[in-house]
């Protein structure tokens, strides 16, 4: 048996050091981070940066919230410019239920305080000429809503992590976590066994199979998701915001040399591939040329694959994993977790030291999904 650790952190995404930084911060000792490759490698490393209040949920509105609030002063409280940028989203629609539907997330989130702006298609074309406009009903953009470079992000937590006295052991994989009458007792790593009494599980699309061995089963699957990025382009005007097509879960955004292009395959089933598929890309190619018809003259200079942990009513599971008392889970976001990970580190860190938080954790609690209590979350890329 190795020496015990006070508690094992199960991924180094910007979830797990989030959560570690801010558990050190509250005065957590000896907690240690456990991450099969290199921290921030994976989904973090993987993902497009963005960052948005344009949720339907009032709970993720508020995370949002709370998460670009910490983006925006990021270099200031970790010294680490992570690239913060404001440019918007564009949230765009063509079907007339997927219009209505914008329109009511608009009221919600003007309830809470967010500035959103609800366009006609030809304001949309007055502001964006390059856009297509001619088979969408309207748009909806949030000028506050950006995005930042999502690896800085993480070393930003993972270097504060290591001076509040957390350690982080990369290239060390977890096989299975070790239960003892229904308490956590420790985890069987590569590095060999690891006694300890709590456990929080940021494994992204890897959770699922980990809580398996704890005997929880987490409705969390894995979908790939591609991402493509072309050459210098200088036909469009800087800046570009986030334009997401909504109806076909196409998107794009400005992304030095050029544009970053990408689109979700709902019709892909769950799988952990993550290499690029170039018969896919011919499908990402032509809704961007139909939506932006100048883009026929962009050439694509590199693609990427990485791994979305999708949940059934796209929120995630956070807190505990009641079933097995010392055991946590923050995973599932599906797709946002970037963008949550600076507030949920800080929340879930207040409920493991306190057994209580200043966010209502309960929309995201892991039984939601047996007791009917799930709440779809519309806004998903």
């Amino acid at each position: 048996m190795k020496k015990p650790i006070g508690m094992a952190v199960i991924g180094a995404g910007i979830m797990g050091l989030s959560t570690a930084y801010h558990l050190a911060k509250r005065g957590n000792k000896d907690i240690t981070v456990f991450e099969k490759g290199l921290a921030a490698q994976a989904s973090t490393g993987l993902s497009v940066g963005g960052f948005r209040h344009q949720f339907s949920l009032p709970a993720n509105i508020i995370l949002a919230r709370e998460s670009i609030r910490v983006l925006k002063h990021f270099k200031e409280i970790f010294s680490f410019d992570i690239g913060f940028r404001q440019d918007g989203y564009l949230f765009l629609a063509q079907q007339e239920k997927t219009w209505t539907e914008l329109l009511t997330g608009i009221q919600t989130q003007r309830r809470m305080g967010v500035h959103v702006d609800d366009l006609t298609p030809g304001e949309i074309k007055k502001r964006w000429p390059y856009i297509n406009t001619g088979d969408i009903r309207g748009g909806t953009f949030g000028p506050s809503d950006g995005y930042a470079d999502p690896y800085k992000t993480a070393m930003g937590y993972y270097s504060h992590s290591l001076k509040m006295g957390v350690s982080i052991k990369e290239n060390t994989s977890v096989f299975k976590i070790l239960v003892a009458k229904n308490r956590i007792s420790g985890i069987e790593t590569s590095e060999g066994v690891f006694s300890c009494s709590r456990v929080l599980l940021t494994a992204g699309a890897w959770t699922a199979g980990l809580a398996r061995t704890a005997g929880i089963e987490l409705p969390i699957k894995p979908y790939r998701r591609q991402v493509f990025l072309t050459k210098t382009f200088g036909l469009i005007p800087k800046p570009v915001p986030m334009v997401i097509d909504t109806d076909i879960h196409f998107y794009f955004r400005g992304e030095e040399p050029g544009l970053l292009i990408g689109k979700s395959d709902l019709a892909e089933p769950s799988s952990f591939k993550t290499h690029v598929d170039r018969n896919f890309l011919e499908k990402v190619i032509e809704d961007a040329v139909h939506r932006v018809p100048i883009l026929c003259d962009a050439q694509i200079l590199r693609g990427w694959a990485g791994l979305y942990a999708v949940t059934p009513d796209n929120n995630p599971i956070i807190g505990p994993l009641t079933a097995v008392n010392g055991l946590y889970c923050a995973a599932g976001f599906s797709g946002h977790g970037f963008q949550q990970g600076p507030a949920v580190g800080r929340f879930l860190a207040e409920y493991i030291s306190e057994n209580a938080a200043s966010f209502d954790l309960n929309p995201f609690r892991y039984d939601r999904f047996s007791t009917g209590k799930e709440n779809r979350e519309k806004r998903v890329v």
